[in-house]
C-alpha cells in the first residue's frame, strides 16, 4: 500500500521548518530532509513503496530537527 499518511506527514513538517526560517538557520539538516523527500517521491513513483515509507519517515524526522534548530 503507497505511504500516502507518511508522505503527507513528510511534506508538513518539511513546510513547518520552512516557517521558523530553516532553510536559512539550519539550512544542512533541511537540505537533507528535502532531498529525502524528493528521494521518496521518486520511490513512489516507482512504485517502491517500502523504500518510499522509510524515505518519508527520515525526511519527516530531519525537517522537524531543522525546525527545532530553526527557532532556538
Amino acid at each position: 500500500m503507497a505511504p500516502v499518511q507518511e508522505m503527507s506527514d513528510a511534506r508538513q513538517a518539511l513546510r513547518a521548518a520552512e516557517e521558523v526560517g530553516a532553510p536559512v538557520r539550519a539550512s544542512e539538516t533541511y537540505e537533507r530532509s528535502r532531498s529525502l523527500l524528493e528521494q521518496a517521491e521518486s520511490s513512489l513513483s516507482a512504485g517502491e513503496f517500502q523504500a518510499a515509507r522509510r524515505q518519508a519517515r527520515e525526511a519527516r524526522a530531519l525537517a522537524i530537527e531543522a525546525r527545532i534548530r530553526a527557532a532556538e
